[in-house]
């Protein structure tokens, strides 16, 4: 298999009124600063692109959709790079639920395959999401792909062949970019 570089964009800052809340599957827009980002981000890109995949969600619609724009590329959608489903904890702010649960919430890394937050996905579902949207990437030799905190930590978390407990020592921050070398590893032990 030949060399390839994969370029992971972290969304840029969400609107204000979910600052503080749990937000993964919720499909909200960025902030005004995000979307100043956004710009800033597509104008300042170098580099060829061969494809350009993001989540669906419109957080990275926009950011994918200007530069395919810039770039003369229609992104792609795959849905398997969304962020984690935190069930009935979406909208919900981070000190309710801290408020309602306690430390519950440290389930997400400490039982990794079974704790649901608020009967979502657990984290092995989505790091083997994660796996199964890296194994399908597009051919090419370079690959943007604009996604959530979620997805690209478990890309990062494989590549880093860390145990699947770390996973949030690999979260990026809003408008961050990952550039990694495509190997064929996408399975957590």
């Amino acid at each position: 298999m030949r060399v390839r570089r994969v370029v992971l964009v972290r969304h840029t800052e969400v609107a204000r009124a979910w600052r503080g809340r749990c937000y993964g599957r919720s499909d909200v827009g960025l902030s005004r600063a995000g979307t100043r980002a956004a710009r800033d981000l597509v104008d300042q890109w170098t580099g060829p692109v061969d494809a350009i995949v993001h989540s669906g969600s419109r957080r990275a619609a926009i950011l994918a959709g200007w530069l395919g724009a810039r770039l003369g590329i229609a992104p792609v959608i795959d849905f398997d790079w969304r962020e984690r489903d935190f069930g009935a904890w979406e909208g919900l702010s981070w000190t309710a639920i801290w408020r309602a649960t306690g430390p519950a919430m440290d389930g997400m890394l400490t039982a990794p395959d079974t704790f649901r937050p608020g009967g979502g996905e657990t984290t092995r579902n989505l790091v083997d999401r994660a796996a199964r949207a890296w194994v399908r990437l597009p051919d090419g030799d370079r690959v943007v792909v604009v996604a959530h905190g979620g997805p690209i930590a478990a890309v990062r978390l494989i590549q880093e062949r860390a145990a699947i407990g770390e996973i949030a020592a690999f979260i990026p921050a809003p408008g961050s970019i990952t550039d990694l070398c495509r190997d064929t590893r996408a399975v957590v032990d």
